[in-house]
């Protein structure tokens, strides 16, 4: 009898051997019919020529990834560049496809690319048309197919001559008519199109983009885009392109000698009109296909007419301070877009619709039109129930959630929110001697919102343009922790604005008052364990926050559109926020000014110490997508807090801390710094793992893998430091000369399911470089799993 031993493997090798299981187990020419070609791998390979002169400037530079989404066919998707996954795991399957198993793996898969000669002649077509309307007239694209019987594969190379690049020699105007002719003219400073620039066709369309978007804007309403063309004038042997742009007249048929009827003759050249507003009607309960037989309520403010169906939910002025387009003056596609955005902040509104009737006879000789805004009405109330799961750094919880909403108080749009939520959470680590490990909060707000700017000793007309909405918003948080109790009430009155489809936003925080109150109980608990650390001590006694504050937000990033699942992919996508707020100089001159006496060197309201400090931050991060399914993500935030005056040191909300999923990552939260701090006590050090500096830099590749899953390669760098040397935070403080060597490092990997509404996150940290003073080390070198792995579970993209 022969005994069969087997070895246990490490895990390493396991995933070695299953991955090369599931790529090699299957041919991935299963599925692939006899007679027919995998399409293996494709390349773009370019070959550039300079002009006649010799010289090859930026703009003419042709990289294969912005020609590859003119192919209309590509092999399988590559993970890490060279594993099919996705076509492995389709060719496990069987070929009997009413078996669920074979179903199922199919859904999860791809399914082999098949060459088609059809497609990749289309391919070298829209290669070399692309390439011509860039300007490279002279392009030449050849196909070179490399056939492999043996293996059934197929390699295919489009070879790719650009020859050079035509460009602008000089831009003239063809206008005839002179009112026209004025204002394209006195914009010219402001067209995009001048000698010197390629002869790229996508640019000349966006230049009567803009040029038809201007002309609307004085009036032209009924101009369009069509009624530009250009002639381009090129010398034999020459690259340089004479361009003129043409903007005709509209042309009607030629008029019988009675006046009434077409003749058949020739065309007859009619110049552009302008049109003026006649009036403007506001269609407050549109429904699409409504006979509108139950609009009876009318309601006139000048030539401004509102037409209400079954009540007056909403007041003649609300609607007339957010229409920009006025009675009596020219059209303006400008104050139409301004309206739409004014109407879109009243959140009673649906959807609104702006449609323009030109008058069917002309007025006192003039062409006018009406302007009828449809609108549909919201639900006025509305209330919601939340309960969701929560895992914080690994610490699992649940919270309930209630929502209340009153949209239209007043009848004015405004906004009513009632808020209501509770959260609770079970918290691991070492909590020894405490009387709960658990961490419990209970908050409730209540807010009013305002579709306005409001502020005295301004014009209306200037807050009418301003668009903001302002807020006005109570709220109170009960907090209960192992190490403390916290009691927060708070006021704000903020303004905010949001443009270009949400993608900017500005916040103004006009004043934000905060009060945190810690009962006795959490006092006697700092005396027990910390009795010598004032710096714990001044976090956690009570304060009062005075704060103005403001941000700014911008994005590329496009709305995704609710009809098509796979969404164009955007080459670059980046944000950038900036923030900056400050508190406690009013009070601190009211303070002085009133010669206030000072308590143990510091100022006090109503007994209360109060916060003086300023703070900035600034974050930015931008993604480069190669494909859709590759991403390099790069990121960088930065900030900084300085206490002075009546501080000594930045409240504890207000502080910086490092690690934990959106952080370094090789680290749990608050468990890194500041500076080359070394943490040993899990409780004190809660409070003590915070500072006044931050830096953070993360650079991540994304790829898609298959079905939901999405996978990462990730390195994290960066700490947070102190700004005063304070004594129970030793070698937290920043110094320019040695800061560099504490900034700590990370790398790993990461697990996501990507679901449309949202994204679950794994990231496994490990440390690269530790900075801490008594075990600073480089872990990369000599890793250890249980010291220096770090597992994070959240939602979202880290950046």
């Amino acid at each position: 009898m022969r005994v069969i031993r087997f070895r246990s493997i490490n895990t390493r090798t396991a995933i070695a051997i299953g991955t090369l299981w599931l790529a090699c187990g299957c041919s991935p020419v299963k599925h692939v019919p006899q007679g027919k070609y995998l399409l293996d791998n494709t390349e773009i390979v370019i070959t550039q020529t300079t002009d006649t002169s010799g010289d090859r400037r930026s703009d003419e530079m042709v990289r294969s990834s912005d020609l590859v989404n003119y192919l209309r066919q590509t092999p399988n998707h590559k993970v890490l560049g060279f594993l099919k996954l996705q076509l492995a795991t389709y060719s496990l399957s069987g070929k009997d496809s009413t078996h669920w198993y074979n179903r199922w793996l199919r859904r999860l898969g791809q399914p082999p690319v098949i060459y088609n000669s059809d497609l990749t002649e289309a391919s070298r077509r829209q290669l070399r048309l692309a390439l011509v309307n860039r300007g490279f007239m002279q392009a030449s694209v050849e196909v070179d197919t490399m056939p492999d019987s043996t293996r059934r594969r197929m390699d295919v190379s489009y070879l790719v001559n650009t020859g050079p690049r035509h460009r602008i020699s000089r831009m003239d105007y063809d206008i005839a008519d002179t009112a026209i002719a004025r204002i394209v003219r006195a914009d010219s400073a402001l067209l995009t199109l001048r000698a010197g620039e390629p002869f790229d066709r996508d640019r000349l369309d966006e230049e009567r983009s803009l040029v038809t978007r201007r002309l609307r804007d004085h009036g032209y309403y009924a101009f369009a885009k069509d009624y530009i063309s250009y002639i381009a004038d090129t010398a034999e042997n020459s690259l340089d392109v004479d361009l003129t742009m043409v903007i005709r007249p509209p042309m009607t048929p030629g008029i019988s000698t009675d006046g009434n009827a077409p003749s058949g003759g020739e065309a007859v050249a009619i110049p552009h009109l302008t049109y003026r507003v006649r009036s403007v009607w506001f269609i407050t309960d549109y429904a699409p296909n409504s006979d509108r037989t139950w609009q009876r309520d009318t309601v006139s403010r000048g030539d401004i007419h509102v037409v209400y169906g079954r009540d007056r939910y909403i007041r003649p002025s609300t609607l007339e301070e957010k229409c920009f387009i006025e009675p009596g003056q020219l059209y303006s596609s400008r104050d139409v877009d301004m309206t739409y955005q004014s109407l879109a902040q009243l959140g009673i509104l649906r959807s609104i619709n702006i449609e323009m009737q030109p008058v069917s006879a002309p007025v006192d000789g003039s062409q006018w039109i009406d302007a009828y805004v449809y609108l549909t009405r919201n639900k006025k109330q509305g209330a919601t129930l939340e309960l969701e799961g929560t895992n914080s750094e690994g610490d699992l919880g649940f919270g309930i959630g209630a929502t209340y909403q009153h949209r239209d108080v007043g009848r004015a749009s405004n906004l009513f929110t009632a808020q209501f939520r509770m959260n609770y959470e079970s918290l691991s680590g070492n909590l020894s001697g405490l009387i709960n490990n658990r961490y419990t909060e209970y908050a409730g707000e209540a807010g009013l919102t305002f579709p306005r700017f409001l502020f005295p000793f301004l014009s209306g007309e200037y807050k009418r343009r301003i668009k903001a909405t302002t807020e006005l918003a109570v709220s109170m948080n009960y907090q209960e922790r192992p190490e403390y109790t916290r009691i927060i009430a708070g006021a704000a009155w903020k303004y905010k604005w949001s443009a270009r489809a949400g993608r900017e936003r500005r916040t103004f925080d006009l004043v934000d008052v905060n009060y945190v109150y810690l009962p006795e109980s959490t006092i006697d608990f700092i005396n027990q364990i910390a009795p010598s650390n004032p710096l714990l001590r001044y976090s956690y006694e009570d304060h009062f926050i005075m704060r103005s504050g403001y941000t700014f937000y911008r994005t590329n990033r496009r709305i995704a559109s609710a009809t098509s699942r796979r969404q164009p992919v955007q080459p670059t996508v980046y944000s950038l926020r900036a923030s900056g707020e400050v508190a406690g100089n009013l009070l601190y001159a009211l303070s002085s000014l009133t010669h206030e006496k000072k308590h143990n060197g510091v100022y006090r309201l109503f007994g209360i110490q109060y916060s003086q400090y300023a703070k900035a931050e600034v974050d930015y991060s931008i993604a480069r997508n190669f494909a859709y399914r590759h991403s390099v993500a790069f990121h960088v935030g930065a900030g900084i807090g300085v206490p002075y005056g009546n501080s000594r040191v930045l409240p504890f909300e207000k502080r910086f801390y490092a690690g934990g999923a959106n952080g370094v990552r090789g680290w749990g939260v608050r468990t890194l710094g500041p500076g080359s701090y070394d943490s040993r006590n899990s409780v004190t050090d809660f409070i003590n793992q915070c500072g006044d500096i931050s830096l953070l830099l993360n650079v991540e590749y994304r790829m898609k893998l298959f079905w939901v899953f999405e996978g990462a390669l990730f390195a994290d760098a960066g700490n947070i430091w102190t700004i005063h040397n304070y004594e129970n935070q030793r070698g937290g403080m920043f110094h320019f000369s040695t800061f560099w060597k504490q900034i700590a490092a990370s790398y790993g990997v990461g697990l996501r399911m990507d679901f449309s509404y949202f994204l679950l996150r794994f990231d496994l940290g490990m440390k690269a470089h530790d900075p801490a003073a008594d075990r600073e080390h480089w872990p990369i070198i000599h890793p250890r799993w249980g010291r220096d792995a770090t597992f994070h579970f959240s939602v979202g993209y880290p950046f």
